[in-house]
């Protein structure tokens, strides 16, 4: 960077001081915990309607948090806000669903996942905030392998996080959220958690869908993928919509008693204070997980991603308050 303007100065002291809070936090997060991955058989051995796209071994994930499906591309700093309505029960209201990949890494079951943070407002009252694990295979299968769901109820108050889930702990195991290869009328286990009645199972609606527009454009050769659960016999389909290079960009709702409908509004690359603001929020939820959540507390804490070689990680890992 040429020069050292009056803004690359306050750019940089903020870097040093940002640098410095994430380090306090990460010491923060929760102790290292020992764990052994869980047998790619052994871990949620129950049958369920919908099997597994593939056996889940870790070995077939390298550099798995970096995330380039076709149809999912997942960068970190970059911020997709989906707008829409659903229905809690009091009727349609306005819904919003902000989802930022962060600049975290985070070992679960012995797969180096991806740190996603995707924050839920009803009505602009925040309704969910949920750190999420996701990672890629060697096929480009984008897995979930776990998710941290904090609920807060109409006020916007903190209720707790039941629905939490980790992929070998308490029989759990993630699966397949988007396929690296799609084929129509595929189905795939997304999710299983028994100890808190949690599954969810996919199948491709279609491989290439065109003129699916939403606000931010139309796009053509989308992936449809129909996701229900089992377990809720009355919860209807989620039917989401992938654009390649681009991600979810749409959401219906097919006999879903919330009707939930979203469509993407703004992708973007946050500026650095904005990101360092999100990254360090993550950070807190996480805090918050190793003390309220037993599951959570059997994970090791989530690491700056030390393979990015993003040029705002680097510094960040660099500031000198950080070591």
């Amino acid at each position: 960077m040429a020069g050292f303007t009056g803004a690359t100065r306050r750019r940089a002291a903020a870097w040093s001081t940002a640098g410095a809070a994430l380090a306090a936090m990460l010491a923060l997060t929760g102790p290292a915990a020992a764990h052994q991955a869980p047998d790619a058989d052994a871990a949620g051995a129950a049958q369920t309607p919908c099997e597994p796209l593939t056996k889940f071994r870790p070995r077939n994930f390298r550099d798995s948090a970096e995330i380039t499906n076709r149809f999912y591309p997942l960068v970190s700093g970059y911020e997709y806000t989906l707008q829409g309505f659903s229905d809690t029960g009091g009727g349609l209201q306005p819904h919003t669903v902000v989802l930022f990949v962060t600049d975290f890494v985070k070992d679960v079951a012995g797969v180096t996942t991806r740190v996603l943070w995707d924050v839920d407002t009803n009505d602009g009252v925040l309704a969910e905030s949920e750190l999420a694990f996701q990672a890629q295979d060697k096929d480009r299968n984008v897995w979930v392998l776990g998710e941290y769901p904090e609920e807060f109820d109409e006020n916007g108050q903190f209720t707790g996080a039941p629905s939490t889930w980790i992929t070998g702990q308490e029989d759990a195991r993630g699966g397949v959220l988007v396929p690296g290869k799609p084929k129509k009328g595929k189905e795939f286990l997304e999710g299983y958690a028994p100890e808190i009645d949690f599954l969810d199972c996919g199948e491709v609606h279609r491989t290439h869908q065109d003129n699916v527009c939403t606000p931010n454009g139309c796009y053509d050769g989308v992936l449809v993928i129909d996701e229900t659960s089992p377990l809720d016999e009355e919860g209807g389909v989620q039917r989401k919509f992938y654009a390649p290079g681009v991600g979810n960009v749409k959401i219906t709702a097919i006999d879903d008693p919330e009707g939930e409908t979203l469509v993407l509004v703004s992708k973007r690359k946050l500026p650095l204070a904005e990101r360092l603001r999100a990254d360090l929020e993550a950070l807190k939820l996480e805090k918050r997980a190793y003390e309220i959540s037993e599951v959570y507390r059997s994970t090791d804490p989530m690491q700056l991603d030390p393979s990015s070689p993003d040029v705002v990680k680097q510094k960040i890992v660099a500031a000198p308050s950080a070591h």
